[in-house]
């Protein structure tokens, strides 16, 4: 009995740190600004409305280390179910600079696009819109950008 208990707690022990690490890693590789997520966009209205649709700290919720705020409860509450279908690709950093070269850049929360399901951001200022760039490249831009934002975490 005390080696069943002492795996259990062992395990619980095991779990507890890999989630302080990831939620710390969170932090560290999102882009955020003072831990809020998408310039406070709402992650699901991408998805449920075709449109980039603000927040409000009323409706906020933070997901491992990252704050996101929502426009209705009931989007918070569809996010608060299934977090990795609603959070933006390569930690919402423009996913064309992810592809391209591997960095981290701004986006413009308003320039996106939802691909297979999955939410993707771009860089849009200055006469520079990397959307556009994307798209004339997507395949192999989301096969390095998915390659890119892994070896951030190795």
């Amino acid at each position: 009995m005390k080696k069943i208990i002492a795996g259990v707690f062992f395990m619980l022990l095991l779990t507890t740190s890999f989630a302080q690490d990831n939620t710390v890693i969170r932090k560290k590789h999102f882009n955020t600004e003072k831990t809020l997520a998408i310039e406070g966009y709402d992650a699901v209205a991408y998805f449920n409305q075709s449109k980039a649709v603000k927040g409000k700290k009323e409706f906020a919720y933070t997901q491992q280390g990252v704050n996101y705020y929502f426009s209705t409860a009931a989007n918070r509450e569809l996010f608060k179910i299934n977090p990795a279908k609603y959070e933006p690709q390569y930690g919402g950093w423009c996913a064309y600079a992810m592809g391209n070269d591997g960095t981290k850049v701004e986006v413009d929360p308003e320039t996106f696009k939802v691909l297979d399901n999955k939410l993707y951001l771009f860089y849009n200022k200055y006469f520079t819109n990397t959307l556009k760039s994307w798209n004339k490249n997507e395949a192999k831009l989301k096969s390095n950008a998915d390659a890119n934002w892994q070896k951030t975490f190795n």
